[in-house]
């Protein structure tokens, strides 16, 4: 497991719990030979990353990492 907590917010597992019943849902309608039933569970798998995206964007989700500040360089002393 992460220690860094990776993922473990609202946002990610609404989206991940919404694409993987869109996923069975394809799965299923596949073995039935149902086109229209498969693309239905496509675009549920589509719907999760986008309400995963909305809910990050509305602060439920994990703050971006923000890049190390650069270290000075040790500069040589004249004299």
């Amino acid at each position: 497991m992460s220690s860094s907590g990776h993922g473990h917010t609202p946002a990610a597992w609404t989206g991940v719990i919404i694409s993987f019943i869109g996923f069975c849902v394809s799965g299923a309608f596949i073995v039935m030979a149902n086109v229209p039933g498969f693309w239905a569970g496509i675009v549920l798998i589509g719907a999760g990353a986008v309400v995963g995206g909305l809910m990050r964007a509305a602060g439920l989700g994990q703050e971006p990492k923000r890049a190390a500040k650069p270290v000075a360089k040790a500069q040589p002393q004249e004299g």
